[in-house]
């Protein structure tokens, strides 16, 4: 019972961490803007992380073609997680490395926005889809633990949750995504 109430305890106290933080609350503002202007002007976004991130990367493209809060509209949001056939073919043919660097190539514009999650900052295939975004002039956002790792430098926005531990950043990163979401959604659409 008692490690059970620490973990949540622990949650608490990054989530409480993060309200103390204006300048991580002025980039997630920053980053709100950056896809309600990319949507406006016909951008779309692409997703990319690993394992728990992954499925991070899967559940915010759902938010965003699907819906949130209301019906509307659907958004242009895509895991580039999803399509397995391209992940084990470009894994086995070239480098697990560059399995989302490719289709970011295949599918990625000038102003479109790139988000890679990784709670370290160091997953490479993450770090390479991010330097091909940034390439083509795709606007960057990272999500990644306390030291941001290496895509702390690369990413255009940086969205750092002040912890080291997975499970933990893992958690607030779908609190971030969700407000996110949330406010998109509400910038773009008028509740009916």
């Amino acid at each position: 019972m008692k490690e059970m109430q620490k973990a949540i305890q622990d949650s608490v106290i990054v989530k409480q961490k993060i309200l103390e933080q204006e300048q991580l609350l002025a980039e997630i503002q920053k980053v709100i803007k950056l896809i309600v202007d990319g949507y406006r002007t016909g951008k779309k976004v692409l997703l990319c992380g690993n394992g728990g991130s992954a499925s991070d990367a899967q559940h915010i493209a759902a938010e965003l073609t699907g819906r949130f809060y209301f019906d509307r509209k659907p958004l242009d949001a895509e895991a580039l997680t999803a399509n397995t056939s391209h992940l084990t073919a470009v894994g086995n043919d070239y480098s697990f490395d560059e399995i989302y660097a490719r289709l970011v190539e295949a599918k990625g514009h000038p102003g479109d926005i790139l988000i890679g999650l990784s709670t370290s900052g160091n997953s490479p295939n993450v770090v390479a889809a991010i330097q091909k975004g940034n390439e083509l002039g795709m606007k960057t956002v990272a999500l990644t633990g306390e030291s941001g790792g290496k895509l702390k430098s690369l990413a255009t926005f940086l969205l750092n949750v002040p912890s080291s531990d997975t499970p933990r950043i893992q958690e607030a990163h779908i609190l971030l995504a969700h407000i996110i979401c949330e406010q998109v959604e509400k910038q773009l659409f008028e509740r009916k």
